[in-house]
């Protein structure tokens, strides 16, 4: 009877890692528990390194602004601090693995949804890494099967796989990527980001050869941008409706502040705007997009580039507070953008 009781209380324990939060599309928009969602996220690259009180505190304000999905790295180093999932062959790096599945559990149980980024690496935040077609489908294979129970969570196979530098990632390796993760979990949407705007030759390869769930591309990070957004969003969707293919457009790292100090510093009015547009041009999901700051001592505040020593809304400056209280004042108001 006590080995009867023992395995009921296991499988219980098991049952409570299953899905809570499932990330759907339906057309052109994303669903969240098959209700339609637009996801505005925002960049918390390095949560691997931080503490778990920090990370259930900024989960915490996030949820009070009305974000609702966050863009994690499982190959982050920077800083001299190596915190991802995956090691340089696409192996378990533990203990940072175990904290994802913690932090999948943690947003699944609030609801939130996980992008969850690979990237070869370029050598300037830690070593180049994942660098043959083996490794990146074993770093696949390696976050698919830790991560399969829960439903609220995609990859991004390859973080602006087309710079042509040690990050460059080949349309034929996506496919193959594409094909090992769907093999291993039909249901798991799948992207590759896109630095830069993409014309309609590149799209076609992305959804015909590739075939992504969703498009992701980096859009330029420049003054005009937040200008743009809504035509190059409605630019994308009338090329698929060519295509005879439609997915959702997906912004998941605009521009940030400290990018390019002494040539442009986005102002909260710039996040406003580029998140008006891209909502209005028929984008599915916008991130509040932050890292270091290039021009600063140390460059500090390196929000979510290294939160170590401080959460990120600890570091979030001015600017990016007055957006995200705007965000929360319209919230309140029940107004939208």
């Amino acid at each position: 009877m006590r080995r009867l009781i023992l395995m009921v209380i296991f499988m219980a324990a098991a049952g409570a890692g299953s899905a809570g939060t499932t990330l759907g599309l339906r057309g052109t928009r994303f669903t969240v528990n098959e209700k339609r969602t637009f996801l505005l996220g925002i960049s918390y690259y390095g949560a691997l390194g931080a503490p778990k009180e920090s990370v259930l505190r900024d989960l915490q304000d996030m949820q009070s602004f009305g974000f609702n999905w966050i863009r994690i790295w499982a190959t982050w180093a920077a800083f001299g601090n190596d915190v991802s999932a995956v090691d340089g062959k696409g192996n378990a790096h533990e203990p940072y693995l175990a904290r994802l599945r913690w932090l999948v559990a943690e947003c699944d149980r609030r609801g939130m949804i996980v992008d969850l980024t690979l990237s070869r690496g370029n050598g300037i935040t830690g070593p180049s890494r994942l660098g043959e077609l083996q490794s990146l489908k074993r770093a696949a294979r390696t976050l698919v099967s830790s991560l399969k129970p829960y439903r609220n969570w995609y990859l991004d196979m390859a973080n602006e796989r087309n710079i042509k530098d040690k990050r460059f990632v080949g349309l034929d390796e996506l496919v193959e990527v594409r094909k090992l993760v769907k093999r291993l979990d039909g249901n798991r949407l799948v992207t590759a980001s896109h630095a830069g705007d993409m014309n309609s030759e590149q799209l076609r390869d992305y959804l015909l050869k590739v075939r992504v769930d969703f498009i992701a591309p980096h859009r330029p990070r420049n003054a005009r941008s937040p200008t743009q957004s809504a035509d190059q969003t409605g630019k994308y969707l009338a090329w698929m409706k060519k295509l005879g293919r439609t997915v959702p457009v997906h912004y998941q790292e605009p521009f940030r502040r400290g990018f390019i100090p002494g040539r442009w510093e986005p102002k909260a009015g710039d996040f406003l705007a580029d998140l008006d547009g891209a909502k209005r041009g028929g984008a599915a999901g916008w991130c509040l997009h932050n890292g270091d700051q290039k021009n600063k001592p140390e460059s500090k505040p390196r929000r979510s580039f290294d939160m170590r020593n401080a959460r990120l809304f600890e570091q979030l400056d001015g600017e990016e507070r007055k957006f995200i209280q705007k965000l929360k004042a319209m919230r309140k108001s029940g107004g939208d953008l």
